[in-house]
C-alpha cells in the first residue's frame, strides 16, 4: 500500500500548491476593475444574450470560487465575490462559467460525454474506496473483486480527462467574448488569461492523480496474475 500513498501525498501536495496559486492570482485580479464596471452577474447576462441563449437562470452560491453551472437546471451559479464583484477575476470567471452555459445550449460534444459520466462516477463513488481496498487484501483469493474496482475506477478518470476539454473550451470562449466586448482591454486580457490558466490546473492536476491511481491499482492486479 506503500505506493499509493506516495501518489496520494505527491499529487495532494500539487494541487494545494496550484490551489495556492489559484487563490492568489484571484484576489490579485480581483483588485483590477473590468474596463465597463459590470458585475459577475451583468457579465453572464449580457453573455447570454450575445449569444442567443434563454431560459439559463443565475444564483448567488457561498464560498470562494465555489463558481458552477448545473446542467441539469440550468443554472450558473456564481460566489458572491463573482455575483457582485466588478473586477477583472469576476469576470473571467462569470464568463467561464457562462461558456458552459452556451455548451449545453449549442450541445457541445464533449460536455454531453461528461454528462453521460455522472449517474456512473455518482454510484461508483459509494463504492469504489471499499472494492479496492478489500480487492487488495484478498487480490490472490478473489482477484475480481479488484478488478471491479479497476473498472469503475476508470470510470471516474475517464469523467476527469473528458472534464479538461470541457473546461479549456469554456475558457476559450470567456476570453474570446470578454475581448470582443470590450470588457477587457489589451492589459487586463493578459489577467484574464492568466486567472483562468491556473483554474485549469487544478483540473490538469485532478486528472494526472486519477490516472496515476488507476495505473497503480491496474499494475497491482496484473502483478497478481503474473
Amino acid at each position: 500500500m506503500g505506493g499509493i500513498w506516495i501518489i496520494f501525498i505527491a499529487f495532494t501536495l500539487l494541487s494545494w500548491l496550484v490551489s495556492s496559486q489559484l487563490k492568489a492570482r484571484f484576489k490579485r485580479y480581483s483588485q483590477i476593475p473590468a474596463a465597463n464596471g459590470m458585475t459577475g452577474r451583468e457579465v453572464v447576462e449580457q453573455m447570454l444574450r450575445d449569444h442567443g441563449v434563454r431560459g439559463v437562470r443565475i444564483g448567488s452560491v457561498d464560498g470562494q470560487l465555489s463558481d458552477h453551472y448545473n446542467p441539469e437546471n440550468k443554472t450558473i451559479n456564481l460566489s458572491k465575490d463573482v455575483y457582485h464583484g466588478r473586477s477583472i477575476a469576476a469576470a473571467a470567471v462569470a464568463a467561464h462559467e457562462t461558456g458552459h452555459a452556451i455548451q449545453h445550449a449549442e450541445a457541445y460534444a464533449w460536455l454531453q460525454m461528461r454528462s453521460a459520466l455522472v449517474p456512473i462516477v455518482s454510484f461508483s463513488s459509494n463504492w469504489i474506496q471499499w472494492l479496492l481496498l478489500a480487492g487488495i487484501v484478498m487480490v490472490n483469493a478473489f482477484p475480481q473483486l479488484l478488478l471491479t474496482g479497476i473498472v469503475l475506477f476508470a470510470g471516474t478518470t475517464l469523467f476527469s480527462i473528458i472534464t479538461l476539454p470541457v473546461e479549456v473550451d469554456a475558457s476559450r470562449r470567456a476570453l474570446v467574448w470578454l475581448k470582443t466586448s470590450g470588457i477587457t482591454t489589451y492589459e487586463t486580457q493578459k489577467s484574464a488569461f492568466d486567472a483562468l490558466k491556473w483554474a485549469a490546473y487544478t483540473y490538469f492536476i485532478a486528472a494526472l492523480s486519477s490516472l496515476a491511481t488507476l495505473l497503480y491499482y491496474v499494475m497491482i492486479y496484473m502483478g497478481r496474475r503474473n
